[in-house]
């Protein structure tokens, strides 16, 4: 257990206690802690690459500390009121389609290699600017507009186009199984 692994699960442990602070309206708190879970995701990939303990718990831990924190804050918002609900429904629908086909591929002895497309990075960036810029306002009492209807656009282009950019490469992938 490396010390990148034990910061990625201290994210992880992180997820119920940000979702306890949007639900209680605890916005300023919910804020501070996903700055915390932000600079951990920074310095638990600084240390696996610059003193190279990447590790193969690692690579699979960090994507699912991040995945369970947006999709987390998402949803609570969402049921706060704070995020349009079909955005939430838009941003959950793709991480479960991209595990799903993931797992799918796994059934049928034919996984996936692991590699996020740009695209995704983007739309992770556009996810973490646009849940940070909600609950900073909710927290500091500020309007975020124009920002919110910006960055919600980002996330909604980055999420449509990374899904079908991942649907594309799993189907293509599937598609060399041959038929029993």
């Amino acid at each position: 257990m490396s010390i990148p692994n034990i910061i990625t699960l201290g994210r992880i442990i992180l997820v119920p206690v940000i979702v306890w602070a949007i639900v209680s309206s605890q916005m300023e708190i919910a804020f501070a802690i996903f700055v915390v879970a932000g600079v951990s995701d920074a310095v638990d990939g600084f240390l696996a690459k610059r003193f190279n303990m990447s590790s193969e718990l690692g690579a699979l831990l960090d994507p699912l500390a991040d995945k369970a924190l947006l999709v987390s804050i998402f949803v609570a918002l969402g049921i706060w009121g704070a995020v349009p609900r079909w955005l939430v429904i838009l941003v959950v629908s793709r991480d479960i389609m991209i595990v799903t086909a993931v797992i799918v591929s796994w059934l049928f002895d034919k996984p996936i290699p692991m590699k996020p497309l740009m695209v995704s990075k983007l739309n992770t960036v556009a996810q973490v600017a646009f849940a940070a810029l909600v609950l900073a306002s909710l927290g500091f009492n500020f309007k975020p507009a124009p920002y919110d209807v910006i960055l919600m656009g980002f996330v909604t282009v980055f999420t449509l186009v990374s899904v079908s950019l991942y649907l594309v490469e799993w189907v293509r992938h599937m598609s060399t199984i041959e038929a029993r």
